[in-house]
């Protein structure tokens, strides 16, 4: 009985205090937050070489893309859950080491067979990477220190993109040991062998407290009502939205409600769901759930802008990378500054980013359009400084008032809701775009086109902001949660 006291003892100082070596774990942890992110983006640039080394065909090109983001999307949630069960640093490890073999795999493909099926296994694995990531930083720091540690994180999504848009030209382009596109993948062998000798030394391990068996019905359920919703929102507009497509859309909403009733009703047994519904009681967690959707529907600017960019001004496919540049470097300069933006204004920290990035992608339409001719660049960097204070507040709204025993499954929750999100924004969005331009070649019909998008984004900025309004402050909750936690060791 000393010893349980004592456990608990230990974990509260843990939870109050942070563990010793945080900071030396954290480098480690973000290494599996960008991995995933650049991997999505370095391989754009690398498709021609690819389709010319290997003989794909188009729908090959497509599915290099959409079978990694697919995958990544769905399994999120069942990753995190196992981070919960049978330990996050066990899970990391393995997800980088998979991950890492993954990479091999795809720079020694020798048909888009194998490519793709390499593609596949990078998703799989990065989704048991990836979770444990945020929800290491909800066990190892104190709430205190816990803005500062997502700061970083969302910096590395900036960093992971300005990489993604310049690394993939240039290692394609430099032919280092006379690779062409197998480079992209190959590089990350170096990245995951660091990786994986840095959690034996620095990471320590956590999880739920009474771990249980995995939910494999809901696993199951959730996986398929997933795969129903995001295959179509991915490949649709590519297959020209076929009845069967239509048709997984229109089932999947029957699915979930399958998998809500399983997940009750083994809730109501005394069993261990998949999803915890009691999450969505935690103050702000359904209203982030929902924000990071909407939020990351603005993934869609990256692929309107490069249409835009290549068809209108017929720039290069490196010169057009270059360009999103001030907003990634916006990104990535914000994100450093948002810790202390989010202990200074709480949620409404959320409802600034939002303004300022409605401000700056305003200023690009008007950009476009002539208005205010050589803006643009500036624009962009203002809509990136208010992407960078945006990523890291509305995970912290997700995750601040959960549980640590749901650490795992609240942070697969918001990563597999952005990417859910990016992917409704490149069905519906990226629809509107290629709607409104039709056949048209010139520039005039480009800038039609890509305004129009763009407005629809920045209506989704509006509705962000309008639900950040909503947010709860968890300031309070969170002071009181260390004591709360000590509470049984004394008793």
């Amino acid at each position: 009985m000393s010893a349980e006291a004592g456990a608990l003892a230990k974990e509260s100082i843990l939870q109050a205090e942070g563990d010793p070596r945080r900071w030396f774990a954290l480098p480690i942890l973000l290494t599996g937050a960008f991995l995933p992110v650049l991997d999505f983006n370095v391989v754009n640039l690398a498709l021609p070489a690819i389709r010319q080394n290997l003989g794909a065909t188009s729908s090959d090109l497509q599915f290099v893309i959409s079978a990694y983001a697919a995958t990544y999307a769905v399994f999120l949630i069942t990753g995190g859950r196992l981070g919960d069960w049978l330990g996050r640093k066990q899970m990391f490890m393995l997800g980088v080491a998979g991950f890492t073999i993954a990479s091999v795999l795809c720079g020694t493909a020798w048909s888009p067979a194998m490519l793709i099926a390499g593609r596949i296994l990078q998703g799989l694995t990065a989704t048991v990477m990836a979770p444990q990531v945020l929800a290491s930083i909800r066990i190892l720091f104190p709430a205190s220190e816990q803005g500062k540690a997502l700061g970083l994180y969302g910096a590395t999504f900036g960093l992971a993109n300005i990489a993604g848009q310049i690394l993939g030209g240039v290692l394609v382009s430099s032919h280092p040991f006379g690779f062409t596109w197998q480079a992209i993948f190959l590089i990350n062998v170096p990245i995951g062998l660091i990786a994986v000798v840095g959690s034996l030394l620095f990471l320590n391990d956590s999880r739920a407290d009474h771990a249980q068996k995995l939910d494999i019905g809901g696993v199951v359920l959730l996986s398929v009502t997933l795969g129903l919703l995001v295959y179509p929102l991915v490949e649709g507009r590519e297959t020209g939205w076929p009845r069967w497509i239509v048709a997984m859309l229109v089932i999947s909403p029957v699915v979930l409600i399958a998998f809500i009733r399983f997940e009750r009703r083994l809730t109501a047994q005394g069993g261990a769901p998949l999803v915890d519904f009691s999450l969505f009681r935690e103050p702000g967690f359904a209203i982030g759930i929902a924000m990071a959707l909407v939020f990351y529907m603005l993934s869609s600017f990256y692929l309107t802008f490069s249409v835009y960019l290549q068809g209108g001004l017929h720039l290069t496919p490196l010169d057009a990378g270059l360009r999103t540049l001030p907003f990634a470097f916006g990104y990535f300069a914000s994100s450093f500054a948002s810790a202390g933006i989010m202990q200074r204004l709480g949620p409404r920290a959320l409802t600034l980013g939002f303004i300022i990035q409605i401000i700056g992608f305003s200023t690009v339409i008007l950009s476009v359009f002539g208005v205010t001719p050589g803006y643009i660049e500036i624009a962009l960097l203002v809509a990136g400084l208010g992407y960078g204070i945006v990523v890291p507040s509305v995970i912290k709204a997700v995750i601040s008032g959960v549980d640590q025993r749901h650490a795992g499954l609240a942070s697969g929750m918001v990563i597999s809701t952005f990417q859910i999100g990016a992917a409704l924004g490149v069905a519906i969005v990226g629809g509107v775009f290629f709607t409104v331009l039709g056949s048209g070649q010139d520039l005039a019909a480009h800038v039609h086109a890509f305004a129009i998008a763009l407005g629809c984004n920045v209506a989704l900025l509006v509705l962000g902001g309008v639900l950040s309004l909503w947010l709860p402050d968890n300031k309070r909750t969170t002071t009181r949660r260390p004591a709360r936690s000590r509470s049984p060791s004394e008793r």
